[in-house]
């Protein structure tokens, strides 16, 4: 999606939306775009804001690949906008930390509609905070029952972890490309092009065909 116009007006109650969707997600209901956009027109007609554009980013996971978001953000740090408004908190952020470092970031600029976050009052405020620390809370409590079970695990003398066996053709066959002058890569691409299994049944790359050919030719 092209990157949308401001103009230089810096009224707080203007806003820019925001929606994603990762390629999975394009058809579940509640999660559509076309979802996302009219909770987020809704919201500001609601409230007497003007929307100033909507940024969208599709099939994306990563900070780094979500250019809407980022020019989003950068609106608001700017004073183009007064707050980045969202329908459902996950749209902007699935981690805890970095929800936290944008609330941080941009206090007073941040509104998530399904929690009840609006940054811009001491409420919202309020609440972000508290939506903050119990995720963090149930991430923390998640780890710890882990790794206590874990331990427990460890002290019946169950050994943990995923055994790797590699098979003495993959091996050998690795050593005597080897010994023809094949590069690591080059190797990868014929032990899967004679479809000789992999330890966990994927594809052969450099790094495992690294590891093989530290084995001993049995």
């Amino acid at each position: 999606m092209p990157p949308q116009a401001y103009n230089e007006s810096t009224e707080p109650t203007r806003a820019v939306g925001y929606i994603r969707v990762s390629t999975s997600e394009q058809g579940q209901s509640g999660l559509g775009l076309a979802a996302q956009r009219s909770a987020i027109e809704a919201a500001c007609a609601a409230r007497g804001w003007q929307l100033a554009a909507i940024e969208q980013d599709i099939g994306s996971g990563a900070k780094a690949d979500r250019p809407g978001l980022q020019r989003a953000l950068a609106a608001v740090e700017a004073g183009q906008v007064g707050c980045i408004i969202v329908a459902k908190l996950d749209r902007l952020s699935r981690s805890v930390s970095n929800f936290a470092q944008m609330l941080e970031r941009f206090p007073g600029g941040i509104v998530c509609l399904d929690v009840g976050v609006d940054a811009s009052t001491p409420t919202g405020q309020m609440v972000a905070t508290v939506v903050s620390a119990m995720a963090q809370l149930e991430r923390r409590l998640i780890g710890q029952r882990t790794k206590d079970a874990l331990a427990i695990r460890r002290a019946q003398g169950v050994r943990l972890g995923r055994p790797v066996e590699v098979s003495a053709i993959a091996i050998r066959r690795a050593h005597e490309l080897q010994s023809e002058g094949l590069s690591v890569a080059a190797i990868a691409r014929r032990l899967n092009e004679e479809q000789v299994a992999t330890p966990r049944s994927g594809r052969w790359h450099s790094p495992g065909v690294k590891r093989l050919l530290g084995y001993s030719d049995q």
